[in-house]
C-alpha cells in the first residue's frame, strides 16, 4: 500500500510539473476599462466589484495561484467567458447579456461557488440583485418599453 502511495504522489507531482509547460492561462492581460454603466446606486458598483469584476471587467485581480497549471487553465478560461459574455468595461460595446445579470444572481449561477471571495451575505445579494435591475434592467423591462432585441450597450432610462 506505502508503494502505491509513494507512486501515485510521484506521478502526481510529475504531472504537475509537465503541465506547467503549457503556456496557456498565464499571460494574465488586463485590457483598457473604456467605459462602464451608469450604476443606479454606488453600492451596486461597490458589490459587483467586489463579486463580479474578477472576471466581467478589465479590472480581473489575478490571484497568485492563476500562474501554476491548471488553476491557470481554468481561472483563464472563466475570464474569457466571463468578458464575452458581459464585460463592465467595455460598455460601449453590445452586452447581449447584461438584463439578464439579476436574474443569474437571484438564481445564485453566479458568482460561482468555487470563487469565495466573491460570496455575499442574504442583505448584499439582495441589494445587488435590486441594484443589476436598476442599473442594467431585466428581460421583463426591456420587453415592456419594446427595447429587448435592440440593447445597444448605453443604460436606458425612463
Amino acid at each position: 500500500m506505502r508503494t502505491w502511495i509513494r507512486w501515485f504522489v510521484v506521478g502526481l507531482f510529475s504531472l504537475v510539473l509537465v503541465a506547467q509547460a503549457v503556456p496557456y492561462g498565464r499571460e494574465h492581460t488586463n485590457p483598457p476599462a473604456v467605459s462602464e454603466p451608469a450604476w443606479g446606486a454606488p453600492q451596486t458598483k461597490t458589490l459587483a466589484v467586489r463579486a463580479c469584476y474578477d472576471c466581467h471587467s478589465n479590472k480581473t485581480v489575478w490571484p497568485w495561484y492563476s500562474n501554476i497549471a491548471p488553476a491557470s487553465w481554468l481561472i483563464q478560461r472563466d475570464v474569457d467567458e466571463g468578458r464575452r459574455k458581459l464585460n463592465f468595461s467595455e460598455w460601449h460595446r453590445r452586452q447581449k447579456e447584461a438584463h439578464e445579470s439579476a436574474k443569474t444572481v437571484q438564481k445564485r449561477s453566479m458568482p460561482p461557488w468555487y470563487y469565495p471571495w466573491a460570496k455575499l451575505s442574504s442583505a448584499e445579494h439582495q441589494a445587488l440583485i435590486q441594484g443589476l435591475e436598476v442599473t442594467l434592467g431585466t428581460k421583463e423591462s426591456r420587453r415592456e418599453h419594446g427595447r429587448e432585441e435592440r440593447w445597444d450597450g448605453e443604460h436606458e432610462r425612463n
